[in-house]
Parts: structure tokens; C-alpha cells; sequence
């Protein structure tokens, strides 16, 4: 009988993890294919002048502004009540909206090829602090709320400097703004990672896998984007 109960413990447990592993894979391909395609709606924006010129010195760069902020905030509320299409079409057309939004910023570094291999470089920085930032997370018996509750506060804070800094223009500003954007990012990363982990244990269903996946998806691409345009952005600061 203990053998038996020992061998059905051991089974829920594989179970588990073979879960998770399923779980997490799913939402961390969802966010690569999120960033795959704000990459391809950047470059075709980037690539076709009539499209650029309206968000890059037009009011156009003020409604992707607020229509990235106004479903950063609703989308999870979608992701969550609505449908699972609707969940999906949130998810891309976020990313659909930063790679709008973005396309002034990578036009004006691909007119060199030394930004070129800037891009190519804080892509890469990016991806390497964004995957131990994560794997932290993931394995970290450390509970990260408060640190994540934290980074989330001071977050908001950068946003409002940020705003404050188009108007006064400030490089030293924007190169420290840029470089705390970055440091909170990972600080979020870790806890978002942990947060999603935990969500898999609070599954009502089966069902609502997917849903959780993309709500997950959507926490990390925003992060990772935040993260790679601010490293871009700390690279301009320096060449100047």
C-alpha cells in the first residue's frame, strides 16, 4: 500500500512537470511570435516612407502612444474575461502597435551600418539579460512580490520622467532614465517569470491554459520590449 501511494505521488508529480514545461514553453513561444512580429511590422514601416513620416513628426506617434498604454492596461482584462480569440487578437495587436510605434526609432538607426549593428547588438544584450533574468525567477524559492511590486511603482515613475524628458530634451536624463528602465526590467522579468510559474498551480481547467499562456506571453514581451528599447537607446546616448 505505501509502495503503491509512493508510485502515485511520484506519477502526479511527472505529471506536473511535464505540465509546467508545456505550459511555460507555450507561453514563451507565443512571446517570441509576438516579437517576431512587432520585428516585421517595424521594418515595413520603417521601410515605406509615407507610413513613417506621419508617426515619426505627426500626431499619429501620440494616439500608438496612448493606444499602447490604454491596452497595456485593458488587454489583460480581455485576455482573462473574453473569448480565447479575442485574448489572442489583444496579444497581436499589441505587438502589432509597439512594432508601429518603434519604426521611427529603428528607421533613424538603420540609416548607418554601425546602427545597424547596434540593433543587432541590444537585441542580443537583451535576449541574454531577459533569459537569466527569467531562469531566475523560474528556479528562485525567494518569493519576489514585493521586489516586483516595487519595480512596478518605480516603473511608473520612469514613465512619467520619461514624458516629462520629450519636452525638456535632456540626453544625461534620457541615458539615466534608460538605465534604470533596464535594471527594473530585469527585476521584473524575474518576478513576472515567478508570477506565471505560480499561475500554472492556480488553473481552474485544462481549458484555461491557453489563456493563462497568453496572459503570460503579454506580461514578458512588454518587458523584454521596454528592455531592448531602452538598451537601443542608452547605445544612442553614448555615440553622441
Amino acid at each position: 500500500m505505501v509502495w503503491n501511494n509512493q508510485q502515485t505521488i511520484k506519477a502526479s508529480a511527472t505529471s506536473v512537470d511535464a505540465g509546467l514545461r508545456s505550459y511555460m514553453n507555450r507561453v514563451y513561444s507565443l512571446m517570441s511570435m509576438g516579437i517576431g512580429l512587432t520585428g516585421i511590422v517595424t521594418y515595413v514601416i520603417a521601410s515605406i516612407p509615407a507610413l513613417l513620416v506621419p508617426i515619426a513628426v505627426g500626431p499619429m506617434k501620440w494616439v500608438l502612444f496612448i493606444s499602447v498604454l490604454g491596452l497595456g492596461w485593458f488587454a489583460p482584462q480581455i485576455i482573462m474575461t473574453k473569448s480565447r480569440t479575442a485574448a489572442g487578437i489583444a496579444f497581436w495587436v499589441y505587438s502589432a502597435l509597439w512594432g508601429a510605434m518603434m519604426a521611427p526609432m529603428i528607421a533613424f538607426f538603420l540609416q548607418s551600418q554601425q546602427g545597424a549593428y547596434d540593433i543587432a547588438r541590444a537585441f542580443l544584450i537583451t535576449s541574454v539579460m531577459f533569459a537569466g533574468s527569467s531562469m531566475y525567477g523560474y528556479v528562485t524559492k525567494k518569493d519576489l512580490s514585493a521586489l516586483g511590486r516595487f519595480f512596478m511603482m518605480a516603473m511608473i515613475g520612469l514613465v512619467v520622467a520619461m514624458i516629462a524628458n520629450i519636452f525638456i530634451g535632456s540626453s544625461i536624463m534620457s541615458l539615466g532614465i534608460s538605465a534604470l528602465v533596464v535594471l527594473f526590467s530585469a527585476g521584473i522579468t524575474a518576478y513576472e517569470t515567478q508570477m506565471i510559474r505560480n499561475m500554472y498551480y492556480q488553473l481552474p481547467n485544462k481549458g484555461a491554459v491557453s489563456r493563462f499562456a497568453i496572459l503570460g506571453a503579454f506580461m514578458l514581451y512588454g518587458t523584454f520590449i521596454s528592455m531592448f528599447i531602452h538598451i537601443l537607446n542608452i547605445m544612442a546616448q553614448m555615440r553622441r
